[in-house]
């Protein structure tokens, strides 16, 4: 699903206009960026959490040419999926 489709879909559960829908879609997006940019825990219970994990410096490898290289500390975004969502999708696997 696109951010598109999403406005698309929200506008429609809730019979708001699109140009509203992509307001809201926006607004929830902004706040969920800021807070990550400040490092806080963002938690949505029944789907997952997300929050920023930092790595550490390290030494790689290159796989096209095995040569070792550096790779710098950084931090990342990290999502942890919720139960009830793990549940959910499990049950697709019941089914394949």
């Amino acid at each position: 699903m696109t951010k598109s489709e999403l406005i698309e879909v929200v506008a429609e559960r809730i019979d708001i206009p699109k140009n509203r829908a992509y307001d809201v879609v926006n607004a929830i997006f902004d706040a969920m960026k800021d807070a990550l940019l400040q490092e806080d825990r963002i938690e949505l219970r029944g789907f997952g959490s997300f929050s920023i994990r930092e790595y550490d410096a390290r030494v790689g490898r290159n796989p096209r040419t095995g040569e070792e290289v550096f790779v710098d500390a950084k931090k990342s975004v990290h999502f942890k999926v919720g139960k009830e969502l793990r549940e959910r999708v499990d049950v697709l696997n019941e089914y394949n």
